[in-house]
């Protein structure tokens, strides 16, 4: 069975406040879509959604993996399915190393038993196309990191976990353009070796240019308006959201 990630009638709040008004996505292996938008239609509570943040309240719709219903069940039984999302903001943690921290990752995702020695040769190969360097494997989870350095973590354990599918949120936002690149590459990589489904929420170009997607959906005021190819990304970088707006009145 062709693994599937829907999204159907989804409408969800915080705190009493109404943010989406009935999102609808289907994401196959292998696909890549990006979700476009202004700041504050809603693009990373629908992220957060998908991966069960206990503090948004779903009021109708469905989340569905493989046809099967899964906003009930908590964020970590999401992960073990097979979902991942990397964060616009990365914690930090002190007394977890880094390394330490992507072996349980790795073991909790994964039923090869891999030796150690093998371990670490695999998570230097997957840090070198990031470019990271390996004293960073040695340090707090993202402590004392740069803001680049964090982005480059969170794509280094998606490469490590391998999900079915991939919520990346505003990855490009504190990267330089070489890290853009890098981080790009690898995530053109899990996409390519992996086929896992990616889904890229951004509300610029700058990422879009490095991995482009099969799909692009516009997200404003708390609804998917509009939907497209690679071509409708180029259309918003020339003419603004307001020319979509525009359309819809």
């Amino acid at each position: 069975m062709e693994d599937v990630l829907e999204i159907n009638d989804l409408v969800a709040e915080i705190e009493g406040k109404r943010i989406l008004h009935g999102v609808n996505l289907k994401i196959k292996k292998g696909e890549i879509h990006a979700i476009m938008g202004p700041n504050g239609s809603g693009k990373s509570t629908l992220a957060r959604i998908i991966m069960g943040d206990p503090r948004y309240r779903i009021i109708s719709g469905e989340i569905l993996l493989n046809g099967k219903s899964i906003k009930e069940i908590p964020t970590e039984e999401r992960s073990k399915l097979g979902l991942f999302m990397s964060f616009q903001q990365p914690i930090e943690i002190s007394g977890l190393k880094l390394f330490n921290y992507l072996r349980t990752i790795y073991s909790i995702h994964n039923d090869s038993n891999i030796t150690f020695q093998e371990f670490i040769k695999y998570v230097q190969e997957k840090a070198n196309l990031l470019k990271i360097d390996s004293s960073m494997l040695s340090r707090n989870l993202n402590e004392g990191f740069s803001g680049g350095e964090k982005k480059k973590v969170e794509i280094l354990q998606m490469m490590i976990i391998r999900p079915k599918f991939g919520i990346v949120d505003e990855i490009d936002s504190g990267l330089d353009v070489d890290s853009l690149e890098l981080v790009a590459r690898s995530i053109n990589e899990i996409n390519m070796n992996d086929k896992s489904g990616l889904l890229l929420i951004t509300h610029y170009m700058r990422i879009l240019k490095y991995v482009q997607p099969n799909f692009v959906h516009v997200l404003m005021d708390g609804k998917i308006v509009k939907d497209g190819d690679y071509s409708l990304a180029l259309e918003i970088e020339e003419k603004g959201y307001e020319w979509i707006r525009e359309k819809m009145n």
